[in-house]
């Protein structure tokens, strides 16, 4: 069982996790792409954006690094991001779910270049 004070020191852990500028960049590309897309009626909102922020900080800190690296964004980026999107009726119909358009945009917004 965790305790209050583990709890306060591993959130002090995932506050002090680095995001460079390159990477929050990438988080806010990621973040505009998803306002644009045809298939979607609602993209992802600011709050979503410092979720993911958040989410990859807590990410790199279970992989004991000091600092968030593009692959934590990619691979929090569906579960952070898929349930905050709408779809249109058009991609519904289709079997086009929100899960499908932000992998896709995954793969299609330009990741910054390592160390930059």
């Amino acid at each position: 069982m965790a305790h209050a004070t583990d709890v306060r020191e591993l959130i002090e852990v995932v506050r002090g996790v680095e995001v460079s500028a390159d990477v929050r960049q990438y988080v806010i590309d990621l973040i505009a792409a998803t306002r644009s897309h045809p298939d979607l009626r609602l993209g992802a909102s600011p709050r979503a954006t410092l979720q993911l922020v958040k989410a990859a900080r807590a990410y790199a800190a279970l992989d004991e690094r000091d600092y968030v690296i593009p692959d934590d964004v990619q691979e929090l980026a569906v579960p952070v991001l898929a349930h905050r999107l709408l779809t249109t009726t058009e991609a519904q119909v289709d079997g086009r779910r929100s899960e499908h358009v932000v992998a896709d945009l995954v793969r299609r917004v330009p990741v910054p270049a390592p160390g930059r």
